[in-house]
């Protein structure tokens, strides 16, 4: 059985990398990019900066920075139109997952046409859009290596998970130094994802012997690094690692999958807006005790690969250290309960079971290695009260 790997044509990695976004766009024969971000990063000087970088090579580029922190139909289509009014060649996505995920769909509907509803998964979006390099600023999402995008349908309150080699973005400048003014909460948050992303490829169905790879060498970053950042935002030891820790998540979930985490969090992100990192973190430890028995010697490869666990530690000692620490972490990170984070009891239960079945429907459940039912969703979620 063979596996194929899609990765960015050219990853620039290191403190400062973004700088090279004026020799990465000479190497795509591009002249006119559009900076695609949301209201913090233009607020915060990163867009400017990179405008500054662009103008000592004689380039421009206009700024869209209309994307919300969960992308909306809506708010890609007027980032469609932006894209297609100005005539641009490339698309600079700068920021967190959402900026990146917006950029993703933005570049295929300017292109494409369509609605985004039409790119919905299982169809594989194959075509190629307008270029992208992505630029991130969190270290969580792996957006910027991934075949994927997430769109939620405010109509209907679905998250739609669309994918292809055509959301892949061209180039990545995967630079640390952007997430060093990250607050505590996002830090926690999107860690907590990128180490999802890692657990969830290893144990995977589809996972494979280039995805084990990454995803272990994912978790021995993230584990003994995520509770440094989040304590210690300034150390520039644990940014590096944890940025280079989730392009390898990314990585890894891209040429695997996620599982059932993912599954179950984006309707939650979708009913209730709760963060992405954050819904994973509320689910992750509930998740994994429900899967583990499925895939037992997976998972304890994955509490030693985190630190949460010995070497010399059995599979069931090593088990039962990862749904312990995982409920640590949890407590540490100041993760709420959904209760805590301000949802309706009778709101969130009379939405379980549709809910259930929009996780189901996304696909990623099936790639878990212990596949659930509508009922054993709703069961699942309920624990999280």
């Amino acid at each position: 059985m063979s596996t194929q790997v899609v990765l960015p044509r050219t990853m620039q990695i290191g403190e400062h990398s973004s700088h090279a976004l004026p020799d990465v766009l000479a190497t795509l024969g591009c002249t006119r990019p559009l900076i695609i971000t949301d209201g913090m990063m233009v607020k915060l000087g990163y867009a400017e900066r990179l405008q500054s970088v662009l103008s000592e090579h004689n380039l421009s580029a206009d700024v869209f920075s209309d994307t919300l922190p969960e992308p909306t139909v809506a708010s890609i289509q007027a980032g469609v139109s932006t894209a297609r009014d100005g005539n641009y060649d490339s698309i600079i996505a700068l920021g967190g997952g959402s900026p990146i995920d917006s950029a993703k769909a933005i570049a295929i509907l300017a292109r494409h046409g369509g609605e985004m509803r039409d790119y919905k998964f299982p169809r594989q979006v194959d075509e190629q859009g307008i270029p992208i390099i992505a630029i991130p600023t969190t270290a969580g999402t792996g957006s910027e290596v991934t075949r994927f995008t997430i769109i939620t349908d405010e109509t209907t309150d679905e998250k739609m998970l669309c994918a292809g080699l055509g959301f892949m973005p061209v180039a990545a400048l995967i630079d640390y130094d952007l997430t060093l003014s990250l607050p505590a909460r996002t830090t926690a948050d999107t860690g907590i994802d990128a180490m999802t992303h890692a657990i969830e490829a290893y144990v995977s169905k589809k996972a494979n012997p280039y995805s084990d790879s990454q995803a272990l060498s994912a978790m021995r970053l993230i584990g003994p690094n995520l509770r440094r950042v989040y304590h210690s935002g300034e150390d520039k030891s644990a940014r590096e690692a944890m940025m280079l820790g989730s392009t390898l998540a990314g990585i890894a979930f891209s040429n695997a999958s996620v599982a059932l985490v993912h599954g179950m969090s984006r309707p939650i992100g979708a009913h209730f807006h709760v963060p992405h990192g954050l819904s994973n973190a509320m689910l992750l430890p509930e998740v994994t005790a429900f899967s583990l028995p499925s895939a037992p010697e997976r998972y304890a490869e994955c509490a030693r690969a985190l630190g949460m666990a010995e070497v010399t530690d059995s599979d069931e000692v090593a088990n039962h250290n990862l749904i312990e620490a995982l409920t640590l972490l949890n407590q540490e990170l100041n993760v709420p309960t959904p209760e805590q984070y301000g949802i309706k009891r009778q709101h969130f239960f009379d939405v379980l079971p549709q809910m259930a079945e929009q996780a189901l429907a996304s696909g990623s459940p099936g790639n878990n290695p212990r596949v659930p039912s509508a009922d054993e969703i709703v069961e699942i979620y309920r624990r999280l009260w």
